[in-house]
This record gives structure tokens, sequence and C-alpha cells, in this order.
């Protein structure tokens, strides 16, 4: 079951929310409705490692737990919070936080995985929030230049 609606308190978000399933392309597709094309594999890579993350790791794949998301996009701004039932991820004990200094060896050490590596390198934001139970992720997409990581 998917549920989508506008919240009234905030009119300029959208939101849906899911049962904890790995069946994500509708949910994708419904995320990805305003980004442009030449960025949206690179874009829904990054949200389906998130919502993966959510799912399994967050809830456990447990079916009675849901997973909210809420979506804007603010000129070339485009924003994605997801929210999990789970017991939420110790960010603060990650080194994924940095992107700048993180390699390839690096990630095959780290206990911080494959899957923030990715979110670090695709959104220009990634933040937690709600005892990790919330991300807060971020593209920042200029229309005229630039070079998508994934085509």
């Amino acid at each position: 079951m998917v549920a989508l609606f506008q919240p009234s308190i905030q009119p300029q978000w959208g939101s849906l929310s899911f049962v904890s399933t790995l069946y994500l392309c509708p949910i994708l597709d419904r995320l990805m409705d305003r980004v442009p094309r030449r960025w949206q594999a690179e874009v829904r890579l990054g949200l389906q490692e998130a919502l993966v993350n959510a799912v399994k790791h967050g809830n456990h794949l447990d079916p009675r737990k849901v997973i909210s998301v809420r979506y804007k996009t603010s000129g070339n701004q485009y924003w994605w919070i997801i929210e999990d039932q789970g017991g939420g991820f110790d960010f603060t004990s990650c080194c994924c936080e940095a992107t700048e200094d993180i390699g390839p060896d690096a990630i095959a050490v780290d206990d911080c995985g494959r899957g923030l590596y990715i979110l670090n390198q695709i959104f220009d934001e990634v933040q937690w929030a709600q005892g990790g139970r919330e991300l807060h992720l971020c593209k920042h997409i200029h229309r005229w230049f630039g070079i998508p990581l994934v085509c």
C-alpha cells in the first residue's frame, strides 16, 4: 500500500508512505517525477539505496512498519526526507560524513558500508535526524552544466 497526499501544514512538501517492502519501483518513479532526465539514473540509485537501507536496516523488513518520505523541489535543490520506524542509526560513529577524504580503499575496511558511501557521493547534503531514524538528502541540480556520476 502506498499513500500519497499533500500535507496541509507545509503545502510545498509532497509526502508518501508505504509498508516495509523492497518492491520500490512505483515509489522511486513517484519520487523522480521532477528530477531532470539527465540526472535521473544517479538520483534514482541514491534514493533506492536510502530506501533499501530504511526498509532492511531500519524496519528490519517488518511489514507492520512504515517508511515515510517527504519531498520537495526548490529552485535547483531537490530534497527528500526518509523516515523509518526502527531503532535508529548511530551516524556519529560513521566516518562517511566527510566525502572528500573517503576513497575506495577506505570503504573496504570501514563499517559504514557501500550504501552510505554511495549516498555521500550522489547527494550534496546527507544529514541524519531523530536519532538516526530520519535521513535528509539534498541534490543541487544545475540544468546547464555538471556531469552525473551515473549515465
